[in-house]
């Protein structure tokens, strides 16, 4: 491991000393901090991190290693969520050098820095996560001590990432296998692709911005992605054109569950430091239900501007945010969590059964 003094600067001006083990370059970014105890691999490829500097809770880091970076036939990444990292720095307080899984190809250390990613060991994550809960997510620069001048600056606020790291085409999957879903890639996650091609539907995947409206398709399904999705108006534009021509089913997941909630009519703002674990605790609306979820999201939808045909599907257990929305009479519905999880848990996977579900007879039923 590098023995370079790194400082991670904080835009209040707090500062917290560490060791580099990651790529040697100075960064900027959103510092967000992600409580999940394991999942490294799956987190650091979720494009939905994007711009962000990511701060893990759970002490020990990289003790399994990072499993190989293989692809399947439809060039879905075999144990990755996406084909490379997409997070701009990764902080932690006690990087293992020695790792040991059966899936292991190499270091954590070592594909960070094949990918130009910077990390810091040695970071007193616990009281760094305190300051970001006390003041709210945070700018911060990742400083190398033995290079004062090179101050980095972080291209962030007002940039659309959804832009950044959706695909610039369409892509089909499974052509001719089923019912034809439409599915907007925000910054999808394999998983979710692996999740409705398991379900025996044809994917379609097409840009962020891309007008499918006048497609032969069952349904519509919006992927997650990074950012604000205030920037995103020719998503929710295209959205409001379908919904206004088509009851046919629709689902959406993190930023999708936006998209959906600002077509409906309703207003999103940001949380104070977002939600970034595996163990975000939710109700389905009007019942005692519970499911423990996967999120990674820094904004949330106000469920006080939802139009009068809408209603609440699941509520936080912690904050009161709203976790996912639906239609009332039509095959409408979202979720702020992450049904397919990877790296877990799965106690919601029911949702991708009721989209499914819905393509064949236009009915949900919770």
């Amino acid at each position: 491991m590098s023995t370079r003094n790194v400082t991670l600067l904080l835009e209040d001006g707090t500062q917290f000393h560490g060791k580099s083990f990651g790529y040697e370059q100075a960064v900027a970014g959103e510092v967000v901090f992600n409580t999940a105890m394991m999942g490294y691999p799956e987190s650091l490829t979720d494009p939905s991190y994007a711009g962000q500097l990511m701060v893990l809770t759970y002490p020990l880091v990289g003790n399994y290693g990072v499993p190989p970076f293989t692809f399947d036939a439809n060039g879905i990444a075999t144990f990755m969520e996406s084909d490379k990292i997409y997070a701009s720095a990764l902080i932690v307080a006690d990087y293992s050098e020695q790792h040991s899984h059966w899936n292991a190809a190499e270091s954590l250390a070592d594909w960070l820095k094949r990918e130009q990613v910077p990390g810091i060991t040695g970071i007193d994550t616990r009281e760094l996560t305190k300051v970001l809960r006390e003041h709210g997510v945070m700018m911060g620069k990742i400083l190398f001590d033995d290079q004062p001048d090179e101050i980095p600056e972080a291209d962030y606020e007002g940039v659309n990432f959804v832009e950044k790291v959706s695909c610039k085409e369409i892509i089909r999957y499974h052509e001719g296998s089923g019912k034809k879903v439409v599915l907007v890639d925000c910054g999808v996650k394999h998983n979710i692709i692996r999740s409705l091609l398991r379900r025996g539907v044809e994917v379609i995947r097409v840009p962020w911005n891309y007008d499918y409206t006048s497609l032969d398709i069952d349904g519509l399904f919006l992927a997650n992605g990074p950012g604000n999705p205030d920037l995103c108006e020719d998503a929710v534009n295209v959205l409001k054109k379908y919904m206004s021509a088509s009851a046919k089913p629709i689902c959406g997941i993190c930023m999708g569950n936006q998209l959906l909630a600002k077509a409906a009519g309703a207003n999103i703002y940001k949380l104070k430091y977002g939600h970034r674990s595996h163990n975000q605790p939710v109700r389905m609306a009007g019942t005692n239900t519970c499911y423990m979820t996967s999120q990674n999201h820094g904004y949330a939808v106000d469920v006080k501007t939802l139009g009068s045909d809408w209603s609440e599907l699941f509520v936080n257990m912690n904050d009161a945010s709203n976790e996912g929305i639906r239609h009332k009479y039509n095959p409408w519905f979202s979720s702020q969590f992450h049904p397919e999880a990877c790296s877990g848990p799965v106690d919601t996977e029911f949702m991708f059964d009721k989209f499914v579900d819905s393509l064949s007879s236009s009915t949900l039923t919770f």
